[in-house]
């Protein structure tokens, strides 16, 4: 049986592991009586810890919310993860993290066993973070994001769009996603009748929010799969849909998350959706990456890959493409006949 002074330990470690514990869970998990929970939550409550209880059937104990933040115990795993979580939060796209990050990481340490210190000390000298440039978001903001989803409460807030033009939306937040470096809140635009994503940089919530909705079924169970996919296509002009031939994870692995969307079909083939404002960079990437592939959509992407396939061939065939030339087809510009006009591709 555990001593009183540890065996309230790890009754605070359960308690603030769960929301809520019957009694005979407790009782069972350090090997003592219901009754002697009773006299251990007491103690907490003594400590200042707001243990709430519930009688009857069905009840039992929850840690609640206090006008303090009490200390918190941690096994061995979650103080490494929170460790390791301070560290690399440095070059977050969160704005005055930092700083706050290094002071909280100042106090584990402090309290951190050395055998613990010495692995999160061993895996930050290997760490190196490079601190992507960009906007970052205000923690109020996120805050107020976050509360207006928990609460089912209209979000009102002004926007600025990627092209500078300001507005006032009136949203349903659903979810707040963290997507590559930046922070997105998605929701129903209520004036457009529409999903939409917002970059939680360029957000300016007003107050008070505005009445509670209804909330309705989102538009995929799979929501990070939908998002990264609306991310990467359809703020574009072309939007190709490829069949890779490839088994997913191998294509994933060449494809920046931000770039493209890859869903797998079997165990050898995927299918890849990527977007941009340009054909040859599409074309590019696409010819980049390592893989077969069939192009599905769109049809101007298939004609201009067939153009650059054309004119790459000939690069490489200078006696055909003269051979070419005198039957009238395409040249270099400044071959000498005289058009000067070439084979840009279009696009």
């Amino acid at each position: 049986m555990l001593e009183t002074s540890a065996r309230l330990l790890r009754l605070l470690s359960l308690l603030q592991a769960h929301r809520d514990w019957s009694g005979f869970e407790l009782a069972d998990r350090l090997g003592v009586s219901p009754r002697t929970v009773r006299r251990d939550v007491d103690k907490l409550r003594a400590l200042g810890y707001p243990v709430n209880a519930t009688g009857g059937v069905g009840g039992g104990y929850q840690l609640t919310a206090g006008a303090s933040l009490p200390p918190l115990v941690l096994n061995d795993e979650e103080a490494v993860a929170v460790a390791i979580g301070l560290r690399t939060a440095v070059g977050g796209a969160v704005t005055g993290i930092t700083e706050t990050s290094i002071q909280a990481l100042a106090k584990l340490d402090q309290v951190l066993p050395s055998r613990l210190r010495y692995q999160v000390n061993t895996l930050s000298a290997a760490l190196v973070t490079v601190p992507a440039p960009g906007p970052t978001v205000d923690p109020s903001v996120l805050v107020a994001i976050a509360s207006a989803i928990r609460d089912l409460e209209r979000l009102r807030f002004d926007y600025v769009s990627y092209d500078g033009s300001e507005s006032l939306r009136d949203v349903e937040p659903y979810r707040l996603v963290h997507h590559g470096r930046r922070w997105y809140v998605f929701g129903w635009d209520v004036t457009r009748s529409d999903w939409r994503k917002f970059r939680a940089d360029r957000v300016t919530v007003r107050i008070p929010n505005g009445p509670r909705f209804a909330p309705r079924p989102l538009p995929s169970e799979d929501l990070p799969h939908y998002f990264a996919t609306a991310t990467v296509t359809d703020q574009y002009r072309y939007r190709a849909v490829l069949t890779m031939y490839g088994p997913a994870q191998d294509v994933a692995d060449e494809v920046p998350p931000t770039l493209g969307a890859v869903e797998p079909v079997d165990a050898h083939t995927c299918v890849l959706r990527i977007g941009s404002d340009s054909l040859d960079h599409l074309a590019v990437w696409i010819a980049a990456f390592g893989f077969e592939f069939d192009i599905q959509e769109p049809p101007e992407l298939v004609e201009h890959v067939r153009t650059l396939s054309d004119r790459m061939g000939r690069s490489v065939r200078p006696g055909e493409r003269a051979v070419l030339g005198e039957a009238g087809a395409p040249e270099r510009p400044g071959s000498g006949s005289g058009s000067g006009s070439g084979d840009r591709g279009g696009g």
